[in-house]
């Protein structure tokens, strides 16, 4: 694995940080430039394994509003986020629904469902 620049956005201060695979051993990692241990945590689980939380909207008829919000409840792998929007880009809901309703249970063979993030 190469090294890799990248800024912790688990606290305010947004700490620069260099971080790379200590010479002779690939499982542990030099991290530098943090200011707190946050920053640490942080820099193994994005170079290791990153992940987002997926935010978007789905198509609500019989609803105040055409579109209702939506999130994971858990981050997906990083690399699975464009086929998550392509699984959310298809959802047609009919209302009301609540907050909190599971929209997608387990998205795309994840531990992740999709959930609503406003009542209509």
């Amino acid at each position: 694995m190469e090294r890799k620049e990248m800024i912790c956005i688990l606290c305010p201060l947004g700490c620069k940080m260099q971080v790379h695979p200590k010479p002779g051993k690939t499982s542990e990692l030099s991290v530098r430039g943090q200011k707190c241990g946050l920053g640490i945590d942080y820099a193994y689980d994005e170079y290791t394994n990153p992940t987002r939380t997926v935010t978007s909207t789905v198509v609500i008829h019989n609803a105040l509003l055409p579109r209702l919000p939506v999130k994971t409840d858990k981050p997906v792998p990083r690399d699975m986020v464009f086929k998550v929007l392509e699984e959310i880009a298809g959802v047609e809901l009919t209302g009301p629904v609540e907050i909190g309703t599971v929209i997608i249970k387990e998205l795309l063979g994840t531990d992740s469902n999709l959930v609503a993030t406003r009542s209509l």
